[in-house]
């Protein structure tokens, strides 16, 4: 199918980048029945769409192809942002080399919009970003390409992302939408976009709370699964169980919220996110954010020190992690997804790189993976079960019998408390 970009002024919606975020945004709103266009510069990614065939975990090529039938195009050619009534931003912001969001998208995308913006479109941006973002860097650019003004010739908002990646109970449509305009009437116009495809809107003071609250919600998980990660440390040392001191903490029906240690914090919102804000309060405000930095520092090293709990592993059963066989089991950031971004197990066969294991990876969701120090991919499990002397659980995907993989491995670590029995070390 070529790419064309729909004609006329009569989109209802066009969503610049078509990702993790983006796309189930656009499959949403087709669903709801609005006329969509996807906007994105990477032309294979937009002839696979407007072909049926989907590059995210969460839409299927079904998914793509119903939307295709629908009406939704993609396409490379920012002419169609001059039909849209709502233009919503979804591009990534990686960190930068100092640590704050790199906006180098964003402004790529504002600018494509300010080029084609008119008179009485909705604008919204849901990358995530510093406060501050929509107002200091969005509104001007818009403004100065045409003379429009924000909040009187266009409306102009922020609105958080919440996709989670596999979650198969909160999607983009029953997940609560946080949006907040540059002016009340702002605000409104988007609540009642949003409002045709997602069945609760909450509606933030304006663009600042909007894109604070984003960074909340993440700092908040960072800093908490910070905390047992560095439980999970000593309680290893004094010999308790934390997994079971969680299961009973949970057992209380207020004030506790159970979090999970792990190999390391992955994707794009916890180990990304929040630096976020600790880089937006060092440059304004000129002091740290301690908690965000001192769990950045704590979840940073838990690959590593799962390695030295791998090599501890081997040493105590008589066998130097120099030269052994160490298989990984799951390698993306998440289970049941072939999502790697901002992986702990790249960290990981890194460090086990660096002690001189020979590193052998399995993922049924992952074909090729290149963590920068050489491994191997085991195409047949049951062979690379039989030859490992250390098999390390990173990531519990459910097509692993986990019990069946530890009572027939050397030696078993979980990294994900998913186990039980004398068969597994957890960490």
């Amino acid at each position: 199918m070529t790419d064309q970009s729909p004609a006329g002024p009569d989109l209802d919606l066009v969503v610049v980048g078509l990702g993790y975020v983006g796309l189930p945004l656009a499959q949403e709103a087709t669903r709801a029945g609005l006329t969509v266009a996807g906007l994105d510069i990477d032309r294979a990614g937009v002839d696979g769409l407007n072909a049926g065939r989907s590059h995210v975990d969460d839409l299927s090529d079904d998914d793509v192809a119903a939307m295709v039938a629908a009406g939704f195009r993609a396409t490379t050619d920012p002419e169609v942002l001059a039909a849209a009534d709502t233009v919503v931003i979804c591009v990534p912001t990686p960190l930068g080399a100092e640590g704050g969001p790199d906006l180098t998208a964003i402004r790529a995308a504002v600018d494509a919009t300010a080029a084609h913006l008119r008179p009485g479109q909705l604008v919204v941006l849901e990358s995530t970003t510093y406060p501050g973002t929509t107002d200091e860097v969005v509104r001007p650019a818009l403004e100065q390409a045409g003379g429009l003004v924000a909040g009187e010739d266009f409306h102009l908002a922020f609105s958080p992302e919440r996709i989670d990646p596999g979650n198969p109970t909160w999607g983009l449509a029953n997940t609560p939408k946080v949006v907040g305009g540059l002016t009340p009437a702002c605000t409104a116009r988007a609540a009642a976009f949003y409002g045709k495809f997602v069945t609760t809107v909450v509606e933030a003071s304006g663009t600042r709370e909007a894109e604070t609250a984003k960074l909340l919600e993440n700092t908040y998980r960072h800093i908490n699964i910070a905390l047992v990660n560095e439980m999970a440390r000593f309680c290893h040392e004094l010999g308790i169980d934390l997994w079971d001191v969680i299961r009973c903490a949970s057992s209380k029906p207020f004030g506790f919220q159970a979090f999970y240690p792990g190999p390391g914090v992955g994707g794009h919102c916890i180990p990304i996110d929040p630096n976020y804000l600790s880089h937006n309060v060092r440059a304004k405000l000129g002091y740290p954010f301690r908690f965000v930095e001192l769990a950045q520092e704590i979840n940073a090293t838990m690959p590593s020190y799962v390695a030295r709990r791998a090599q501890n592993l081997l040493n105590e059963h008589g066998k130097a992690i120099h030269g052994s066989s160490v298989l990984l089991l799951g390698v993306t950031y998440k289970a049941d997804i072939g999502d790697q971004r901002e992986s702990p197990a790249v960290p990981l066969a890194k460090h086990l790189d660096l002690l001189g294991a020979r590193v052998v990876y399995h993922d049924p969701h992952v074909e090729e993976w290149e963590p920068g120090v050489p491994v191997s991919r085991a195409s047949d499990l049951e062979t690379a079960l039989a030859f490992a002397d250390l098999v390390v659980l990173v990531q519990p995907h459910t097509a692993y019998d986990v019990a069946d993989l530890a009572s027939r491995s050397r030696l078993f670590f979980d990294t994900r408390g998913v186990t039980v029995g004398e068969e597994a070390h957890r960490l």
